[in-house]
């Protein structure tokens, strides 16, 4: 950890912060809404890197958001990027030592369930690693043990607190596993074949090692996925466009779902 990172966010404003938001393709308008924000770009952070892919942001932004103090990423690091996975995790441990506690990590991703169609939004039960990756790999930090139980990585309490809410402003959430594959390919029809016999409901790019490292952190992880479009063979060709545009249209039932969450 590198304690400038820590001092410099510190010194800006940011004051115990008790939940972090990583949003995805597309989602960083919710940042926008934050009341009395403090908004910081990567680049001017010491330590941090700076975010490529378009629809990201790439900067914090700390202030309230539905009641809470929240502290939210518009825009992530990716392992496609070219980042090792000590990188792209580095703001989740960051979070951790500025005193938040509960993480959502959100992101736009391709529907595998036949049921799920672009436009729909999924509460991650659940995540699938099959890039023989893990950011955990090395020397421990103490930040956590050795030996992480991910029995139940995405909070069963936050994931019954999000379809109970969803119901009460008339927004019907699907429930998934995500599945992480490196990117930036995306997926070819073989492999979306095989994800949906291995038991993914969505597949992305992200978020699997944020919350893993979340949870080695003791933190409290809550996922959410966009489903932007059909996955590879399911429809007739793919492109970041496509991703960039549902999450335009799902945009006003994400917000709402976040800020009555965090209500």
């Amino acid at each position: 950890m590198n304690q400038d990172t820590i001092t410099f966010l510190k010194e800006a404003g940011i004051v115990n912060p008790k939940i972090a938001l990583v949003l995805g393709s597309g989602l960083g308008d919710l940042a926008e809404e934050i009341q009395s924000p403090i908004k910081i770009k990567y680049e001017s952070i010491p330590g941090f890197p700076s975010s490529t892919v378009p629809g990201h942001e790439g900067q914090l932004v700390y202030g309230r958001l539905s009641g809470q103090k929240v502290l939210a990423m518009q825009g992530r690091f990716h392992y496609y990027e070219g980042y090792d996975l000590a990188t792209v995790t580095y703001p989740i441990r960051v979070f951790k030592e500025l005193g938040v506690d509960t993480i959502l990590l959100t992101n736009a991703a391709g529907g595998i369930n036949g049921s799920f169609k672009p436009g729909d939004l999924m509460v991650i039960s659940d995540h699938l690693n099959f890039t023989g990756e893990n950011p955990l790999i090395g020397q421990n930090n103490n930040q956590g043990p050795r030996f992480v139980d991910m029995s139940q990585t995405y909070s069963i309490k936050a994931q019954s607190k999000l379809m109970k809410v969803a119901d009460q402003i008339g927004l019907h959430l699907q429930k998934g596993v995500y599945a992480w594959l490196t990117g930036p390919t995306y997926e070819t029809p073989a492999e979306i074949r095989a994800l949906r016999l291995l038991g993914a409901d969505a597949v992305g790019m992200s978020t699997v090692p944020e919350a893993i490292v979340a949870k080695h952190c003791g933190m409290e992880v809550v996922g959410i996925s966009c489903i932007t479009n059909y996955a590879a063979g399911m429809q007739e060709s793919l492109d970041h466009q496509e991703v960039m545009a549902i999450s335009q249209v799902v945009k006003p039932q994400f917000k709402a779902l976040i800020r009555a969450f965090l209500a």
